[in-house]
């Protein structure tokens, strides 16, 4: 199994430091409703994480919150709610949209304003090393005194110096150096601290709560690839600082961006689609076809089209599932399949390739089933594979879909004079009693009747197929 290593620039083997793998991603600053740039990155790991399971790893899997940020207070202040109200709502929200697209929640999810304790002592730590030094009651971090500072970014510090430069209010020693602890301004949230009333600076949380959830040393860590300067480049500078030297992350992996009509989508650009606007019209499957049909570090763009196109595969793959299967044996070496999907995977998590083999194996089911044959064991399958992907394979609206297939076959019974059964909303169950009704009808050669029940059945989208092995259904959604 090969991971990309953004640190080395090269692919290594994995190789996990023991049980459980440590996973730490970059959570969302709760300023707003969460977008699908926001969705792209947490599918990509998302993905990561499931199939590290499936391969029989425990994963503990850390991501936060910074509910502690410039721009939550800024759109807090109009509002009229404190800063921590707003991050409460958008948290809430943000969990709530996690779930409607299949995220399996984090085993943690700290917040800064809960962890300043833990932030605390690593800035303390790195004060008292000389790695960090107070300035009119902010602390910053002396990026001078490491000899490999810009390793993750590989670029040098006169490199990353070109164009940087001291803010007004700042007293750093170095137009490089970083805050850790940022001084308090009037009307901010603020906390006690050896240097005065402040809050935390960025970079300096995603340290500590490392440490104090996962250790000193990771295994995965994760983030949208703008983080890799300087956010992650920050991380590893302190955390290793504070550690004396200890090697801080084994694999760094970084997700491709977003982009909407050629530009990058973000909040200062304000060409956002969040995931509710997303949701409404399309499915949570279509977003993730979307998404992993482009391996997790390439750059994705955003379009109606590519939605419509992903839409379609979903369909095509919740349908395979939902139709009807024969009952004669025929072969079927689902190992083939199998074997396809965890070698594409363990190639850097490579899943366009594995998306392939899950079409390619639907192709397969629906060829045993229009043959007549028993496709249980494909299914099966399908749904295995798909699963560690995050695909429901659940067509869209199923339960009215199913409420309307019933109702229709208790019509059909009603028009012949007979008595429908109890089915419920339950579709397969009416559809194997339509199908029994149907060949009483042809067996009685009463062939109109029989006629009447098929058309009555396609007006709403369900076509029979009789094979060699019996009447098989399939439903399509009418527009």
């Amino acid at each position: 199994m090969k991971i990309s290593n953004t640190l080395t620039g090269r692919k290594e083997d994995f190789v996990p430091q023991g049980d459980p793998v440590k996973m730490y991603v970059c959570g969302i600053t709760p300023q707003s409703a969460a977008h699908i740039g926001h969705a792209m990155s947490y599918i990509n790991f998302d993905v990561i994480r499931r199939y590290l399971i499936y391969r029989g790893y425990n994963v503990k899997y850390v991501q936060n919150f910074t509910d502690v940020d410039d721009k939550i207070i800024a759109k807090a202040a109009p509002l009229g709610i404190t800063p921590l109200e707003l991050a409460d709502r958008n948290i809430g929200e943000f969990l709530s949209d996690m779930a409607a697209i299949n995220i399996l929640p984090a085993t943690v999810y700290p917040r800064v304003t809960q962890e300043i304790p833990s932030i605390l002592a690593l800035v303390r730590g790195l004060v008292e090393t000389g790695y960090g030094y107070e300035a009119n009651g902010s602390v910053y971090f002396r990026v001078t005194k490491l000899n490999d500072y810009g390793k993750l970014s590989h670029r040098t510090l006169d490199q990353m110096q070109a164009g940087a430069r001291i803010e007004v209010g700042e007293d750093k020693e170095h137009p490089m150096d970083f805050v850790l602890w940022k001084a308090a301004k009037p009307g901010e949230p603020s906390w006690d601290s050896p240097w005065g009333k402040g809050r935390p600076g960025w970079h300096i949380e995603c340290s500590a709560m490392n440490l104090k959830y996962l250790g000193e040393q990771i295994d995965i860590h994760g983030g949208g690839a703008d983080l890799i300067f300087p956010h992650h480049e920050n991380e590893i500078a302190q955390t290793e600082s504070f550690t004396g030297k200890k090697p801080f992350v084994r694999y760094w992996l970084h997700n491709g961006l977003l982009q909407l009509g050629g530009e990058k989508m973000s909040k200062s650009i304000g060409n956002l689609i969040t995931i509710k606007d997303f949701l409404s019209k399309n499915s949570s499957d279509a977003l993730r076809i979307f998404v992993l049909g482009s391996n997790y570090r390439s750059p994705l763009t955003f379009s109606a089209e590519v939605i419509e196109a992903a839409e379609k595969g979903a369909q095509r793959l919740s349908q395979a599932l939902q139709s009807a299967t024969g009952t004669k044996p025929l072969a079927f070496d689902g190992e083939v399949y199998r074997t396809r999907f965890v070698e594409a995977m363990d190639e850097d998590f490579n899943t366009p390739q594995a998306l392939a083999t899950l079409f390619d194996l639907t192709r397969d089911l629906n060829r045993i089933e229009a043959d007549g044959g028993d496709a249980s064991a494909a299914k099966q399958l399908l749904r295995e594979l798909a699963d560690v992907l995050g695909l429901k394979l659940e067509s869209a609206g199923k339960a009215a879909d199913d409420g309307k297939i019933a109702e229709t076959v208790a019509e059909i019974y009603r028009e012949l004079g007979k008595t429908p059964g109890e089915w419920d909303e339950d579709a397969a169950k009416a559809m194997t009693d339509v199908i029994s009704l149907r060949a009483e009808l042809r067996k009685a050669r009463d062939f109109a009747k029989a006629d009447v029940l098929r058309k009555k059945l396609e007006g709403i989208g369900v076509n029979l197929k009789d094979t060699p092995s019996g009447t098989v259904w399939e439903y399509k959604a009418r527009a």
